[in-house]
């Protein structure tokens, strides 16, 4: 059923793992998370990475999850010892973790006989007081607390995980975004740009300098809930470009 809208809603997004630190797993999941819940009207203002340490992540959750409607992790809930995740979800919210007798039908489905060993029981084990979230791909559940949801961190079960629960989740207007690029240095273009972006307070104005085809360039991008402000923004920023005695391209530029 359609959740009635909440134009003030904000996330965080929490990716754990001492892997995406070391540099060894490049991160995908923000990206995503980011792209759909602007689709849904729900901004994500903060993303942070936090190392397998378990009074870190603690005190990471509990700080997003008090300032942000939602709170989205990604990684620490498989099978092996620094899968750390659910148990420090548990200690941030003051419960204890438990074995989920619905995830480990699940898994008693998806595993054969001994297959389902101690360390694979690990991932039915919750917060008490969570709700499960689907996991479409490899069974083995997320799972939700207050306003705290947790995820895979392994990115075709991230994003299963969560296209099945984004129906149940409350945002406003979705965002939306108009790019217009150029071969103009940011230099070029500051003081202008600076008094665009005064003249429309509601759009966010963002400027991403590049290297292409041999040449500097910038790509401006207007962010908002407003299409037709957006419209005025994007012709703003075509003009400006044009007085700087350059041509404006619609798009990012190749």
């Amino acid at each position: 059923m359609p959740q009635p809208p909440d134009p003030a809603a904000t996330a965080a997004v929490l990716i754990i793992g001492n892997e995406i630190l070391s540099g060894r797993t490049q991160d995908v999941n923000l990206a995503y998370l980011a792209k759909e819940l602007a689709a849904i009207g729900i901004p994500v203002r903060e993303a942070r990475v936090v190392p397998d340490i378990e009074d870190e992540i603690v005190a990471a959750v509990n700080a997003a999850r008090a300032r942000y409607t939602y709170v989205f992790t990604t990684g620490g809930i498989g099978p092996t010892h620094d899968d750390i995740t659910s148990g420090c979800v548990a200690k941030a919210f003051g419960v204890e973790l438990v074995l989920d007798p619905e995830a480990v039908a699940l898994l008693r489905r998806h595993y054969t006989g001994d297959q389902l060993n101690p360390a694979r029981l690990r991932m039915a084990t919750v917060p008490k007081g969570s709700r499960l979230i689907e996991n479409p791909v490899s069974t083995a559940p997320g799972f939700q607390i207050g306003n705290v949801y947790v995820l895979a961190g392994v990115p075709a079960i991230m994003r299963a995980m969560f296209d099945g629960l984004k129906g149940g989740l409350k945002g406003g207007r979705p965002v939306a975004s108009r790019t217009v690029s150029t071969y103009l240095g940011e230099g070029a273009i500051a003081e202008a740009l600076g008094a665009l972006q005064s003249r429309h307070p509601t759009v966010d104005i963002g400027s991403y300098p590049f290297f292409r085809r041999g040449k500097f360039g910038t790509s401006l991008v207007a962010r908002g809930t407003d299409e037709a402000e957006l419209d005025r923004v994007a012709e703003g920023l075509r003009a400006l470009i044009r007085d700087h005695g350059a041509d404006p391209y619609e798009g990012e530029i190749a």
